[in-house]
């Protein structure tokens, strides 16, 4: 389909909101808002060209002119905290903004562990009936990816916290500002920007991604855009639809007059094989990309006793939905990619011998597949248990190279600064106090990048701002995904180190471990209250100076070489340390000689040091502490707060 391209004043209207001769304001700028105490208070809108324009507030009177394009801008004077006021903007039509508080506003972004919502948190049904708190508000930024920055906001308004506003607003950000306002007893805005499963470069400028030369080749795409993503995606669906209902694009294994796919004399020689759990795109190279629809069968061997019984299929999780057959007869399907499948056979279906299991898999973007723990894949029938984890037959429903390929496969709201131009361009000037930032899993895989990347954001964002010591905390990748028995080095571990490094490479940031907050089995742990927390703890060290608080767990300083044993020195040690150990008998620590192996080490603290020693290794160089993707957290200060993952080599993988 030929793409139109928009006449040149459609692109402006797109960009800004029109020149009127009525003075407007954005949406960040309403009644019910929070202003940031303390600080100078950039205030714009949009007026008539050449429009006188006044903003008064609390006995002060600003004005300015609207420039050529119809944008104005202006200071107000700092303010002290207080409130409810009235703000009179008065231009050819006077604005007057009601119940405008006075305090400290922070911006939260990032990917889904941000976005998740108060209601679903652990506590979120009790948390939710009491967040009544007049003297914070907040503001949900809708989700929106652009190719260029946008002057104004998709939707969103200023509310007061309740219960209603509050139940769908971010749960680690309320969990974060109801600390705060209740310690510094001031007004608190709650900004929320965040989308789940996003990468950092999309939150980053244009500007600033022009410095990392990873990015060169998507800048250099984005530039030959000259349609909008809403515009090609409108395109692409078309020509989807149109395959869709081509003999192409039909499921093979269901065509009228055939033997569907989950038939049980159904010939599969020519099937593949697939290890699961697993998603596909990690595993089988012409599935990498591949969204759609693939088949997944296997053979289930069952003694005689378990003929003509009821049996019980579990699945772990489908990514993103299924249809499940057991014998070629459908039992059962489920939407969703975190729900465990779990279905009913009847008793009539099961058969002494050979049986098959069919799942029908759907997948809409990202990760396709059956995921979750190999022990959550299994059969039952009366006492009788059969694993169904290992090895799987896939085909795909139709061939994968004559599916239309999406113009941006890991969608629109992925492309490089496609969301720094929708979320956050709009937000600025808007004074801050800091932000709090809660991603990383979807740039997991590419660690080494990100320690320049996620500096880069920061770097841009305060840039943005003005506000050159704006402070930047940030969640450290919680536990996910299981660890084998011995050391290892995994692609959470290298992210970890990435973000434990911008605290000692950047001013004015801090890190908020949650190893022990997670979930090895959910990427998306429910324990939200205390991730706020340790935020808040964070905030009140590196925002409001309270430098005497022990704010976070111990941090390794420094490695100490004595003969057979290693002597690790701390920082933060929160009035001393606390080693425990591990429900496996170790502590999470492992060294290494110069061969580079690493083993556990016995531990053992001694004052505001660890002493590290283990068997056949008569020359230690180097530790590593928690290192992998859910290492246990053994080591914490007498405050309660865990050590960061770190390691003291720098040995590639």
């Amino acid at each position: 389909m030929k793409l139109s391209r928009l006449p040149l004043f459609a692109v402006f209207l797109l960009a800004a909101p029109a020149a009127r001769a009525t003075v407007r304001l954005p949406r960040l700028v309403g009644s019910h808002m929070v202003l940031q105490r303390n600080q100078p208070l950039p205030l714009w809108g949009w007026a008539a060209p050449g429009e006188a324009v006044s903003v008064s507030f609390r006995g002060a009177k600003v004005q300015t002119k609207a420039g050529a394009d119809g944008r104005w801008t202006l200071r107000l004077p700092a303010q002290l905290a207080g409130g409810p006021f009235e703000l009179t903007v008065q231009g050819t039509n006077t604005l007057r903004l009601t119940d405008v508080l006075v305090g400290d506003v922070w911006l939260a972004s990032g990917q889904s562990n941000m976005e998740w919502a108060l209601r679903d948190a652990a506590g979120g049904a009790e948390a939710t009936t009491a967040a009544n708190h007049p003297q914070i508000r907040l503001f949900n930024v809708p989700n929106r990816a652009e190719i260029r920055p946008l002057a104004e906001l998709a939707g969103g308004e200023w509310q007061a916290c309740t219960p209603q506003s509050a139940a769908g607003f971010s749960a680690v950000a309320y969990f974060f500002g109801h600390e705060l306002q209740q310690q510094y007893k001031v007004p608190v805005g709650l900004i929320a920007a965040e989308w789940g499963g996003t990468v950092a470069e999309a939150w980053t400028s244009t500007e600033a991604l022009r410095k990392l030369p990873d990015f060169q080749p998507a800048l250099a795409s984005l530039a030959q855009q000259t349609c909008s993503f809403a515009e090609q995606e409108a395109a692409y669906a078309t020509r989807l639809a149109n395959w869709q209902r081509s003999p192409e694009g039909q499921d093979h294994g269901l065509l009228p007059g055939q033997p569907t796919w989950a038939d049980p004399a159904l010939v599969t020689t020519d099937w593949k094989t697939m290890q699961l759990p697993g998603v596909w795109e990690g595993q089988t190279p012409e599935l990498r990309d591949f969204d759609g629809v693939v088949w997944l069968r296997r053979d289930l061997t069952l003694p005689a006793t378990a003929a003509n019984q009821p049996l019980t299929l579990s699945l772990a999780q489908v990514d993103d939905e299924d249809s499940t057959f057991f014998n070629g007869v459908a039992i059962g399907g489920t939407r969703g990619y975190a729900t465990l499948r779990r279905y009913t056979v009847p008793a009539s279906l099961v058969r002494d011998g050979r049986n098959v299991v069919t799942v029908r898999v759907t997948d809409n973007g990202s990760g396709g597949g059956v995921w979750g723990k190999p022990a959550d894949m299994m059969a039952t029938v009366g006492t009788t248990t059969v694993p169904l984890a290992g090895e799987w037959l896939y085909r795909a429903a139709y061939d994968p190279a004559s599916r239309p390929r999406s113009p941006f496969p890991g969608g629109t709201q992925n492309f490089a600064t496609a969301l720094y131009n929708g979320m956050i361009a709009p937000l600025h000037p808007f004074a801050l106090k800091g932000v709090i930032w809660y991603q990383g899993e979807s740039n997991a895989g590419r660690a080494e990048q990100y320690e320049t990347l996620f500096p880069a954001l920061i770097q841009d964002w305060r840039t943005r701002w003005q506000q050159s010591a704006l402070p930047f905390l940030f969640v450290q990748l919680a536990g996910y995904m299981h660890d084998p028995a011995e050391p290892t080095d995994t692609d959470w571990a290298r992210l970890r180190e990435a973000q434990r490094l911008t605290t000692l490479t950047v001013p004015k940031t801090a890190q908020a471990v949650a190893l022990d907050l997670g979930n090895a089995d959910d990427i998306h742990p429910r324990n939200k209250l205390d991730v706020g927390h340790r935020l808040a703890l964070a905030a009140r060290r590196v925002a409001y100076g309270e430098t005497a608080l022990v704010s976070s767990g111990p941090t390794f300083e420094k490695l100490t070489q004595e003969k057979n044993q290693l002597r690790l020195t701390f920082g933060n040690i929160g009035g001393g340390l606390v080693l425990q150990q591990a429900a496996d008998g170790q502590t999470s620590f492992a060294i290494a000689g110069p061969d580079k192996r690493f083993v556990w080490a016995r531990a053992e603290v001694q004052g505001s040091t660890v002493v590290l020693r283990a068997e056949g290794v008569a020359n230690p160089v180097a530790v590593r502490y928690a290192w992998g993707n859910d290492r246990p957290a053994t080591l914490s200060n007498k405050a309660g707060l865990p050590a960061s993952p770190f390691r003291s080599d720098n040995w590639p993988r």
